[in-house]
């Protein structure tokens, strides 16, 4: 229960937001529809693709990795762990059953011997393929249903959320 001094107003949701949850969600804030549409719009972009990774036993954690090294062929562990933003402890179970499972490569850099430099195995750039071909063909459909502009006001809403870090 929240203290009565907390002010919740249950009525505010942006005119233009359509109501996309199973629940009449109480809004405690008037940005609260635009979560509500990020966290929904979400999951219907990924779950064709959690879909096919499951099958295979992989989920989210492991296509990240498959996406970055799939557009970064050779980068180092800490390059992996940069670019995800985790640590190496949290890399290291979906990395390990990457590697495991034939679809990530650890080289000894050239450059560096005590780096390894991380690729996609043939069967890594399938499952990378795959995975990122549902999302693409989701954000398409919306794209394709939202109209003229929305990739480009999409595009700019997201950068200016990934410049905020």
């Amino acid at each position: 229960m929240l203290p009565s001094s907390f002010p919740v107003d249950k009525t505010k949701v942006h005119p233009m937001t359509p109501r996309v949850n199973k629940l009449d969600l109480t809004s405690l804030h008037d940005l609260d529809d635009v979560l509500e549409l990020m966290y929904y719009g979400w999951l219907a972009m990924t779950r064709e693709a959690d879909v096919r990774l499951a099958r295979r036993g992989l989920s989210r954690p492991h296509h990240r990795i498959l996406f970055v090294i799939a557009r970064r062929d050779g980068l180092s562990v800490r390059e992996l762990t940069e670019a995800l933003g985790i640590s190496k402890q949290a890399l290291h179970g979906p990395l390990k059953a990457l590697l495991d499972g034939g679809m990530v490569l650890a080289r000894r850099s050239l450059l560096e011997h005590r780096q390894k430099s991380l690729h996609l195995t043939a069967k890594g750039r399938r499952v990378e393929a795959d995975a990122s071909q549902a999302e693409r063909d989701a954000m398409g459909r919306a794209f394709g249903k939202a109209g003229k502009g929305a990739r480009e006001a999409w595009c700019a809403v997201m950068r200016a959320l990934a410049d905020d870090e």
